[in-house]
């Protein structure tokens, strides 16, 4: 009788077949919407093994990650397994649309008078997947960016 957790049976079977012994834990860190980090760490590590369902996982963030950072690191793993795929664009429309209308809804949920921590600290609480894509793709500028969208939302 296998007494093993059902992701442990996963794991022990995926590193039979060529993939990482905690390939399931990266498929899902891949997977996280909200968490742009865990999603590169996952692309850097599935970078180590070359095998079809890391290269489908890493496809997919190449063309449908909101974070450029990502489909750039999933494009370099790509291309050391000897795949032929288009580099990611830097020229892309934002990751999400209609920021301003989720921004004006978070102030206007806000008192008259809060602060712009305190307008920072909701829209990550109630859009934590756009907050987290905005915040991978501006990188550093992504602060400044959030003040003109909270200055700017009337």
């Amino acid at each position: 009788m296998n007494l093993q957790h059902p992701n442990e049976e996963e794991n022990a079977s995926a590193a039979s077949d060529g993939l990482p012994a905690h390939y399931a834990e990266l498929k899902k860190a891949a997977g996280r919407s909200a968490d742009w980090r865990a999603r590169l760490a996952a692309v850097e590590e599935l970078g180590h093994y070359p095998h079809r369902q890391v290269t489908d996982i890493l496809k997919r963030l190449l063309e449908n990650d909101p974070v450029y950072t990502v489909q750039e690191a999933a494009y370099r793993q790509l291309k050391t397994f000897g795949e032929q795929v288009s580099p990611p664009s830097k020229n892309r429309p934002e990751p999400f649309r209609g920021v301003s209308k989720i921004a004006l809804r978070i102030k206007k949920s806000l008192p008259r008078e809060h602060t712009y921590e305190e307008f920072r600290d909701k829209f990550r609480k109630m859009r934590i997947d756009v907050y987290d894509a905005f915040e991978g793709e501006k990188g550093e500028a992504f602060d400044e960016w959030l003040r003109g969208v909270w200055s700017n939302a009337k």
